[in-house]
């Protein structure tokens, strides 16, 4: 199951990820927002990203314009572990390198071609479970 959440400003480019998952059999669990209405994206990407830190969804995908606001704050939950991808490369380095559980898109940086390619990437490319990116990931997980 994917967790998704976006602001105002992601909101079109949701609606496009929602797409994406029904054409490929994917469950998902909608957090908000629902509408293009002016709305803060702290509340959206905390419920998004402390569902995959529950384990009551594998992975997460959060949207802002940017990317960069709805990532800072997937980051700060514990155990959560949000890239933010504006190319197919980074989305695989990602998965490969940081296991990152949670995708961070910009609806304003990256087109719906380029979205496509980072979701196949993102959703199908596994850790690679080397020792040394383990290692690291545990050093991120330290206070």
């Amino acid at each position: 199951m994917i967790a998704l959440g976006c602001d105002h400003g992601g909101y079109e480019m949701k609606q496009v990820v929602i797409q994406y998952l029904t054409e490929k059999g994917m469950e998902y669990k909608d957090f908000g927002c629902y509408d293009k209405s002016s709305c803060d994206y702290p509340h959206f990407g905390r419920a998004a990203a402390e569902a995959v830190a529950k384990g009551e969804c594998d992975r997460g995908i959060v949207i802002c314009s940017t990317g960069i606001g709805i990532s800072i704050v997937a980051n700060k939950i514990k155990g959560i572990r949000a890239a933010l991808c504006t190319d197919p490369y980074m989305a695989k380095m990602t998965r490969l390198h940081n296991d990152a559980n949670v995708l961070a898109l910009g609806a304003l940086v990256i087109g719906n071609g380029m979205l496509t390619e980072i979701l196949d990437i993102f959703l199908n490319t596994p850790f690679s479970g080397e020792e040394k990116h383990c290692r690291r990931i545990g050093l991120l997980e330290e206070k």
